[in-house]
């Protein structure tokens, strides 16, 4: 299935980013954020599938063809919270919904238990909270933190001889995914450098988290998303062994379905991109137009 899809540059006032827009310029509209390491290639399946609506699918900091951040900047979860806030100012969206893939996920949640007056619909793709961590742990978590990034300079990243390298590694990455879907993500998320090609994203994305929310911060956000909320749970994904997640989120209303496929459903075939389409065209459609 095709869909025209224009690539867009937007220059926000903290960063300029890299996106693809897909749908009619009045549908309704949608911001679209991919997992970690990915880009907006992730949603170069399902988009297509989702007719009616105006969705932006970024290239987040740091990834595809994106800026990266400022020396001295990190990549926290809250901080992609406010680019997409700032992604809905530009295009006038005072009210629009979320749609995210593992790391996009948690980042949709985020935004929408800080500000739900914002938030329209939920759709998550296997994420809705964080790797968490608590209290006693912090003060090590930190120096962990701060010795890596003093260091990340020195940190190279690895050079494949030609794409088809780069596609195998990826394919074995941490959400695994098929061929194609390597593929479509490498096309984005690599670029040319002497003895092949490497990747464009930002080194500093792969340091320890210098601070991980407590699961009662995690918590709070999930209980104060006022929206509905739909979450597609792959069942061979990364979210089926984390049990203490799926207890929290099955003690919230939100619409959880079950589809065969890996972390990458979406986006590892047809079948799967089918699948997820069918759980959410509907959901996001029924979403009030933007005022």
């Amino acid at each position: 299935m095709s869909m025209a899809v224009e690539e867009v540059r937007l220059e926000l006032p903290h960063i300029e980013l890299a996106a693809h827009l897909y749908g009619p310029e009045d549908g309704q509209p949608v911001i679209a954020l991919h997992g970690w390491l990915d880009n907006a290639a992730t949603f170069s399946r399902l988009a297509p599938r989702l007719p009616g609506l105006r969705i932006v699918a970024l290239d987040l900091p740091g990834h595809g063809h994106s800026d990266h951040r400022p020396a001295g900047a990190g990549y926290n979860i809250w901080d992609y919270a406010f680019d997409v806030l700032q992604t809905a100012e530009q295009f006038g969206w005072q009210r629009f919904s979320l749609l995210g893939h593992s790391m996009g996920a948690i980042v949709s949640v985020i935004l929408a238990g800080a500000l739900p007056e914002r938030i329209e619909r939920l759709a998550l793709i296997d994420g809705v909270i964080p790797y968490t961590g608590e209290a006693e742990d912090a003060p090590e978590k930190l120096g962990e933190a701060l010795q890596a990034q003093l260091k990340v300079d020195d940190k190279r990243k690895p050079v494949y001889a030609t794409f088809e390298q780069a596609v195998q590694a990826r394919m074995r990455g941490v959400g695994a995914v098929s061929h194609e879907a390597a593929e479509r993500l490498a096309q984005r998320g690599l670029m040319p450098v002497p003895g092949g090609f490497t990747w464009r994203t930002d080194a500093r994305l792969m340091l320890p988290s210098a601070l991980r929310l407590s699961r009662a911060h995690a918590q709070a956000f999930v209980s104060r998303v006022q929206c509905p909320a739909a979450l597609v749970l792959a069942e061979q994904g990364l979210l089926v062994n984390r049990p203490a997640t799926l207890e929290l989120i099955e003690a919230v209303p939100f619409e959880i379905h079950r589809v065969p496929g890996g972390h990458h459903l979406h986006l590892d075939d047809e079948a799967g991109a089918a699948a997820v389409a069918e759980r959410l065209a509907g959901f996001l459609h029924s979403a009030r137009h933007a005022s």
